[in-house]
């Protein structure tokens, strides 16, 4: 059956976001927290599993709003971050402006949505090029520009005062994707109060409750209420509703595995920092870029030790991305790694 004639060019073109399960003793790959909370679990066993669940997420909404002092308006809900981003493009369209590299999946959608994607390189030191941005802006004059701040894969944040100009100079939604956002000193929920055009996109995935696929849309009421309208009914299920609340109530614990994991990205950053032949970059994020030469032979050696890093050598010449695990997880991996490099 040839189906090449009935799908959409824009598709036909696309290449899929990799998510590859791959079987290791020490996985540090994906971004995720090592740390796992089945005490905050209790609450979804006395789920009403025959109904459907708030379309609203009221009770989601309001413990988010609290913790991080917005109105209930200024907060939409998603299955995952991923969905937030199908539903801006779909309700602002294109072009749609991003650094390179970053999160391949504004690229993805926005291909996928028949829309055009504009990809700006990042500077060496992997700051915005705000003269070739500025520029890109006023030719392509595109509706939404996203920024991952902390950036991924690099790690790190982009300057504040390039921020602030890139807001300035467009007339779009200019997006600051804030996934990794506990991780960093940074927080630019401040901007959305300032600049109506300005939202922000934040995640539990990063802070161990990838397994729920919650995300949240922060803006102006009136952005919020649009992008509303192309929202899929009961996008968020009750299950992740209900532990998710548990999660903004007992975020003190969560607090507490943020900052250990934090002083681990610092030991690892120094332990791998000491190790020759690799170049390590400074990160706000919950994992650390570097590269080395032959980085791909490194990996598939990491890999038959039992360690996954994720390979980013198609976005970057010579570089993996490690996550920061827990002490043993880190310690498992920098041994190996020094032993590879030697």
């Amino acid at each position: 059956m040839n189906l090449n004639s009935l799908i959409r060019k824009e598709v036909r073109r696309l290449c899929p976001y990799k998510a590859r399960h791959i079987h290791c003793r020490v996985k540090l790959d994906a971004n995720e927290s090592p740390y796992s909370y089945p005490q905050l679990l209790q609450k979804a066993l006395e789920v009403h599993t025959n109904r459907y669940p708030d379309p609203e997420g009221r009770e989601l909404k309001r413990a988010a709003a609290r913790r991080w002092r917005v109105g209930m308006r200024n907060i939409l809900l998603s299955n995952g971050s991923d969905e937030i981003l199908y539903y801006l493009v779909t309700t602002f369209g294109g072009p749609v402006l991003f650094p390179a590299p970053t999160f391949s999946m504004y690229g993805i959608v926005t291909q996928a949505l028949g829309q055009k994607a504009l990809s700006v390189p990042l500077q060496q030191d992997f700051d915005i090029d705000i003269r070739r941005t500025i520029r890109a802006i006023r030719t392509h004059r595109p509706k939404i520009i996203f920024l991952s701040i902390p950036n991924n894969p690099t790690g790190n944040s982009f300057s504040m005062e390039k921020v602030l100009k890139v807001v300035e100079e467009t007339r779009g939604i200019v997006v600051i994707d804030e996934a990794y956002q506990p991780f960093s000193s940074r927080n630019h929920i401040m901007l959305v109060r300032e600049y109506p055009r300005v939202v922000v996109m934040r995640t539990l995935s990063k802070i161990g409750f990838a397994a729920l696929r919650v995300g949240f849309l922060i803006g102006h009421p009136e952005v919020v209420e649009m992008v509303n309208r192309v929202r899929l009914p009961f996008n968020v299920n009750t299950l992740s509703q209900t532990v998710a609340t548990e999660v903004f109530n007992n975020y003190e614990i969560i607090l507490e595995d943020v900052k250990r994991i934090k002083e681990q990205r610092e030991y690892l950053y120094a332990r791998m920092s000491s190790i020759r032949g690799i170049q390590v970059y400074p990160s706000d994020a919950n994992f650390i870029l570097f590269r080395v030469r032959g980085a791909r032979a490194v990996y598939r050696r990491l890999l038959r030790e039992g360690i996954l890093v994720r390979d980013m050598t198609q976005e970057l010449e010579d570089c993996l991305r490690v996550t920061v695990g827990t002490e043993e997880e880190n310690r498992m991996f920098v041994e190996v790694l020094e032993r590879i490099m030697k």
